[in-house]
């Protein structure tokens, strides 16, 4: 069975106020679920229409990641409330935190990203992670949520550090798909490796614009915003397991094993995990075109404030074993390193960021 969308979808300004008549339909006792301080006025908005509708809300938020600790102490909250759906309001962690309560209980998820930094909103995935933030285990639902409500209204109040992220992190669409799922010859695969290709290409031209222009009206900054939130999931809708993630988020996994005071974000640490994964193919498969590649990516991340390293991202790989640390988890069993159409060792891996690291040290 193939996964590919939520069964409802609204978007756009209002988006919000055009779901709540079908969230009513199926709630009665929702368990509205957030996590961020900066997000709690859209939430307390969110709260007030859902009793203005005569439904009983009941309100939680998350204390750390998308971690074991929090889904325990929420699963009990659920179960005494007797809640019968999950709005899941926030980033990244909060949509996962939501499909996968609603996904354990059987009960409608209605997600309602407050920014474009992720396609949580919309995927049949729960990313769980430490309540440190280091990555565990990707688990796949049974569904994807019931209803998915990206009101640009919201989004636009988030940073635009978040805006920048899900470029990166929708760019990684194209960059890992194309070369993971390059020879399948399913036609759907195909054609959501296209679809990545475009919304590629619409990021590398229209993403600087979105960044400097914030607001609802500018066609540049929708369009991004429905790539990162939308496009992105719909990829891994129609493209399935074959259109898999892999070098990119297997770095992302591993870099997430290094705690630090710094918290960058999901996109960010993606972003440079595809920079690492291009110097993987010039040197392991001797593709020609990585380094321009590259350079293109360079250019525009620079332009919207993303960091390029590791280091940039708060971890010194040269320290406290960290490259090694990095280098295990990348190439552990269940990584998605495995998924290139060639061998990649550890040594591989220590080597490709080392250099990295010290050219940008350089550079700079």
């Amino acid at each position: 069975m193939q996964l590919i969308s939520p069964q409802k979808i609204f978007r756009g300004n209002g988006a919000w106020l055009k779901a709540l008549p079908q969230i009513k339909n199926i709630s009665k006792r929702p368990l509205l679920l957030g996590r961020s301080e900066a997000t709690n006025i859209i939430r307390q908005k969110i709260y007030r229409e859902l009793l203005e509708e005569n439904l009983d809300v009941h309100i939680s938020n998350l204390k750390y990641d998308c971690c074991y600790e929090d889904l325990e102490r929420l699963e009990d909250i659920i179960q005494k409330k007797n809640c019968d759906s999950i709005i899941a309001t926030g980033g990244g962690k909060v949509l996962d935190t939501g499909k996968f309560l609603g996904d354990y209980f059987s009960i409608p998820v209605i997600t309602i990203p407050l920014s474009a930094s992720t396609c949580a909103g919309w995927t049949a995935l729960s990313n769980i992670y430490s309540k440190d933030g280091q990555f565990i285990q990707d688990v796949e639902l049974k569904s994807c949520p019931e209803i998915f409500v990206l009101d640009h209204t919201f989004i636009k109040t988030a940073p635009k550090r978040t805006l920048s992220s899900g470029i990166a992190d929708a760019l990684a669409k194209w960059y890992e798909s194309s070369l993971t799922s390059s020879e399948v010859e399913d036609g759907l695969v195909q054609q959501a490796i296209q679809i990545s290709r475009v919304l590629r290409d619409q990021l590398l031209i229209y993403g600087e614009s979105a960044y400097q222009n914030q607001v609802v009206h500018n066609l540049s900054w929708c369009n991004v915003v429905e790539g990162c939130a939308l496009t992105a999931g719909l990829i891994g809708g129609i493209g399935g397991e074959k259109c898999r993630t892999a070098a990119a988020h297997a770095f992302h996994n591993a870099i997430t094993q290094i705690v630090t005071t710094h918290k960058p974000l999901h996109g960010e640490i993606v972003g440079v995990g595809i920079l690492l994964q291009l110097k993987l193919e010039e040197t392991k498969n001797d593709n020609k075109l990585a380094n321009q590649s590259i350079k293109q990516l360079l250019e525009l991340m620079n332009k919207l404030n993303l960091p390029t390293t590791i280091a940039e991202l708060g971890i010194n790989v040269f320290e406290n074993n960290n490259l090694q640390k990095i280098s295990e988890f990348t190439c552990r069993d269940k990584s998605e390193i495995h998924f290139l159409p060639f061998e990649t060792s550890q040594q591989d891996i220590i080597e490709i960021i080392s250099n990295f690291e010290k050219q940008a040290i350089k550079v700079s």
